[in-house]
């Protein structure tokens, strides 16, 4: 298998689980403090977007690569 495809799936693993993870939060609702302040929920759906997003942009461009 092509190098850049493996780097490509695991980058693309990587940002799914850091999503998954912004998700959770969403949804179980954890209190998060970062350096005394509260961190809101919004934070985390923005995240939850742009890192699906880029899951998904990684993944299909590892089963689509472009032609040199």
């Amino acid at each position: 298998m092509n190098p850049q495809i493996v780097g490509l799936r695991v980058a693309g693993a990587i940002f799914g689980i850091v999503s998954a993870f912004h998700l959770l939060r969403l949804v179980a609702k954890f209190e998060i403090t970062v350096a005394g302040w509260p961190m809101p929920l919004w934070v985390n759906a923005v995240g939850a977007v742009v890192t699906g997003g880029l899951c998904a942009w990684l993944w299909r461009l590892a089963e689509n690569p472009p032609k040199s």
